[in-house]
């Protein structure tokens, strides 16, 4: 088994209320993946991740009508080392409740309690659910090999949950002058030391086996912006035949994962590992034990064809053709209008196949990522909320009260903020927003002090993240 994508409801306008469960854990979606570049969100700690946003409690025999105050979870909550012996009163951990067979039940329309209701009730997070890493920087620092001998990039960076990585295409290719395309490959130097290095899919797909992640992406060509029918054309048959090969090293090599190296699982109420989903066919992890028997990576396809309809759409099909778990729409949000990208969107949504997730690739702000789940994207990345959070930038509702107002961007380093001691956002219930004012933000960002840095990302993933809990909330409801 690579995943399960299980469908709640579908709204008019197409979106999704979903769960999809991966070998490292259960991913609700719509969702937004913060970036983690070379293992790491930029700025904010693991811990921090798996505990920012908000609580989505569902309603199960274990913790419906237990006399539990809505966001304060009773026995759905499980002992993790972020939640155990610190002194937190039963039922209100610290920490992220993880999804288990305990307290998740797709199948019900109402998978979360009631809507903002007050602060202090939606101060426990259950936190990034899942992120993604680079393929391209881990490969150059500290090297694959070297993750591979740690057990992968989840016990390599201490992160036991899901997690994506991109093939290295996007960053290869923006090297411009550093690198040359054949149809073998790409042979490209290093921007770190000018050393250098070769791409192939397979290659690609080599390197993303041995980093571990969950879900792991074809190697693609991403065309330049604007470029001609014709070039999109070749680039997209290019990408094709890319994906062709990297489908076939994945089916070929995808028992050679090191999950077995590294023991680790989601945590369950009692001791030991708790598998997830079906124990499959034989053709997962080859000697792996306890949570990932019978499981290994998804392989996801990414459509291209550049901002041509037509071109777009003959890339959705000849994908959807290779029958792959999953698929991306990529080379978007590369400087077109905000038009062009939706109508994009929409038109390779129609020919992807409704059952399996679907993901586009690097977008956007919180108003585009809530628009487009809406149109019926199940998974988002961006590394906007963390690197606008280290330039001062962070976001807000117009209305604190209302979560669905618009979002307006505050730029902390203005001078009018100097002496506000209100937070970013009244409405928020972030761990940053709970204590720090907007005076104390800017006077670390004028003194040039990191803290400022961590405290505005961890804000912006958190709006992220609060943003997504209630688009799905409100799909659950059919709004």
């Amino acid at each position: 088994m690579s995943l399960l994508f299980e469908i709640a409801k579908t709204s008019e306008g197409g979106g999704r209320r979903a769960e999809l469960v991966l070998p490292h854990g259960v991913v609700q979606t719509p969702m937004f993946m913060p970036v983690g570049t070379a293992a790491t969100v930029k700025a904010v700690e693991q811990g921090v991740l798996e505990r920012i946003g908000t609580v989505e409690r569902r309603p199960t025999s274990q913790n419906r009508d237990v006399g539990h105050p809505a966001g304060q979870p009773g026995d759905g909550v499980q002992p993790t080392s972020q939640n155990r012996d610190v002194g937190h009163p039963a039922g209100q951990p610290e920490g992220g409740v993880h999804p288990t067979s305990q307290n998740r039940d797709v199948g019900h329309p109402d998978l979360a309690g009631s809507d903002v209701g007050n602060a202090a009730g939606r101060a426990c997070g259950a936190g990034a659910e899942i992120i993604l890493a680079n393929t391209y920087h881990l490969y150059l620092r500290p090297g694959h090999e070297l993750i591979r001998r740690a057990g992968g990039v989840h016990r390599f960076m201490s992160w036991e949950r899901p997690m994506l990585t991109d093939s290295g295409g996007f960053q290869v290719f923006s090297l411009a002058k550093l690198r040359k395309v054949t149809a073998e490959g790409v042979a490209f130097r290093s921007h770190i030391d000018g050393s250098r290095h070769f791409f192939s899919p397979e290659h690609s797909m080599a390197v993303q086996i041995a980093l571990g992640a969950d879900v792991m992406m074809v190697f693609d060509e991403c065309v330049e912006t604007p470029a001609s029918w014709e070039r999109t054309r070749d680039s997209m048959a290019l990408t094709h035949a890319w994906a062709e090969r990297s489908k076939k090293y994945w089916v070929e090599h995808r028992h050679e994962v090191p999950w077995g190296r590294q023991g680790l699982g989601i945590r369950g109420q009692g001791s030991g590992i708790r598998e997830i989903g079906h124990d499959g066919g034989g053709d997962g992890a080859a000697g792996v034990g306890g949570g990932f028997a019978g499981k290994h990576q998804a392989l996801f396809g990414i459509v291209q064809g550049g901002m041509y309809a037509d071109l777009r759409r003959e890339s959705a099909d000849r994908l959807v053709e290779m029958d792959l778990p999953g698929y991306a729409i990529g080379g978007l949000a590369v400087g077109e209008a905000r038009e062009v990208t939706r109508e994009m969107i929409a038109l390779v949504l129609e020919r992807l196949p409704k059952d399996k997730p679907r993901y586009v690739m690097g977008v956007g702000y919180p108003d585009e990522i809530e628009e487009y789940a809406r149109m019926g994207v199940d998974m988002m990345d961006c590394v906007l909320p963390t690197r606008a959070g280290r330039h001062g930038l962070l976001f807000r509702r117009e209305d604190p009260t209302d979560r669905s107002s618009a979002v307006v961007r505050l730029n902390i380093k203005k001078q009018d903020n100097a002496e506000d001691q209100r937070p970013i956002d009244e409405g928020c219930a972030c761990m940053v927003c709970r204590r720090y004012t907007r005076a104390y933000l800017r006077h670390l960002f004028a003194s040039g002090e990191p803290l400022g840095a961590t405290l505005n990302s961890v804000h912006n993933v958190a709006f992220y993240l609060e943003t997504m809990e209630r688009v799905r909330r409100e799909l659950a409801r059919g709004v």
